[in-house]
């Protein structure tokens, strides 16, 4: 596992109270999302699902639902077909994360870290990549600033290592205030020709 380093410590405080203000700040947004989804995409208006955090433990992640339920009759089974109109805008605006605040608060997420992945990847990782859960995963992070879906997945493992071994209050403060240019901005939104970023298959 990596050595903790002295920011380690004040980075869960930052990350507990930031996240709790902004939980607080948002909540009005929260409640006029939470309605959309039900009238746009019915209940439940979270979407939960088990994802690895650091050192591999796994936790609930909580997001806001983007996507239709899979309905095999209508034809709606890939993720492609199952994202609406206002599931696309909802994640271009980066509003579906909202309740991953809550995960950060909790202690599972961190503000700043590699994003937690699919639990079916861990065995697919090589040591190297592995090495991205040696912090707590993050609700924006390295790779989403330089690239979000649009990069492939060996240079997203790159950037998760490299935000490992230099992760430092400025390093944080620089990718927070990129994030919020991307999300304005909407740069990297998508992989090129992928409603959502591709499956990783390993190496």
């Amino acid at each position: 596992m990596s050595t903790k380093r002295p920011y380690d410590a004040l980075k869960r405080v930052l990350d507990f109270v930031t996240a709790l203000v902004l939980l607080v700040l948002t909540a009005p947004i929260q409640l006029v999302v939470a309605a959309l989804v039900s009238v746009k995409l019915g209940r439940p208006v979270l979407f939960r699902q088990a994802r690895p955090g650091r050192n591999g433990r796994i936790f609930t992640l909580l997001k806001f639902r983007s996507m239709l339920p899979v309905d095999e009759t209508r034809g709606r089974v890939s993720d492609a077909d199952r994202l609406t109109p206002f599931g696309v805008k909802l994640r271009s605006t980066s509003l579906d994360e909202l309740p991953t605040l809550w995960n950060v608060v909790r202690g599972d997420m961190s503000m700043v870290g590699p994003r937690p992945l699919l639990v079916e990847y861990l065995e697919r990782y090589t040591p190297e990549q592995a090495r991205r859960h040696e912090v707590r995963p993050g609700v924006t992070g390295l790779a989403q600033v330089s690239g979000r879906n649009a990069i492939s997945w060996s240079e997203k493992f790159a950037f998760d290592v490299a935000y490992v071994d230099k992760r430092s209050f400025g390093l944080d403060t620089r990718i927070v205030a990129k994030t919020l240019s991307a999300v304005l901005s909407r740069r990297g939104i998508n992989q090129g020709g992928h409603a959502t970023m591709t499956k990783f298959g390993g190496e």
